[in-house]
């Protein structure tokens, strides 16, 4: 069975894509590896990004890895907070703060169509593929649910009445953007020659 390091800190992340691989492949986790670092986002786009979490841990193992990096794009703001999602109120990563401030910057705004954007960077026998998973929906004016991370709790997919907070991991992965890319990673390596 193929073995691939997920380049990633978020447990959330990783208890997701697990369930969608469905131990096709034996996903092991940055901490599993015995790898403790932060690797910094500094880019302007989720592909680069994904692109310097997955080459930096084959670097440093030189094994199949792969990472991932997604954004909340809402329309009417140009694409925010985007490649900053994580960072939206500030560096702190403090998940409350950025829902807050989307709020505000969407208040009294009708148009709240936005997409989560997920791109994967795998790094197979040293060459890098990417794949891209769109989840589009719109965001509501208050949280809802407890469940999942993130903008979770105010984004409704196309397609439901529920809030990603108001769903389970399974129910979730009906629409997720992560789950799209991941699928395409799947068939990916399903059809891959070693």
């Amino acid at each position: 069975m193929l073995t691939l390091i997920f380049a990633t800190n978020n447990q959330h992340k990783v208890d997701e894509i697990r369930i969608v691989l469905n131990n096709q492949f034996n996903i092991i986790t940055l901490k599993e590896a015995g790898i403790d670092i932060d690797i910094p986002e500094p880019y302007n786009t989720l592909q680069e990004n994904a692109s310097t979490k997955s080459t930096t841990i084959h670097q440093l193992t030189h094994k199949n890895c792969f990472s991932e990096d997604t954004g909340l794009e809402v329309e009417i703001l140009n694409g925010e907070p985007g490649v900053k999602s994580a960072r939206y109120a500030g560096d702190t990563k403090n998940f409350q703060a950025n829902i807050d401030k989307l709020l505000l910057n969407l208040k009294e705004k009708e148009n709240r169509t936005a997409q989560f954007r997920t791109v994967i960077s795998l790094m197979l026998n040293s060459k890098e593929y990417f794949f891209e998973g769109i989840c589009k929906g719109k965001i509501i004016t208050e949280q809802k649910g407890v469940s999942g991370f993130g903008y979770d709790p105010v984004f409704i997919p196309d397609g439901s009445n529920k809030t990603f907070a108001e769903m389970t991991i399974e129910e979730k992965n009906i629409f997720s953007h992560r789950r799209k890319a991941t699928d395409k990673l799947i068939e990916f390596l399903k059809n891959y020659t070693y």
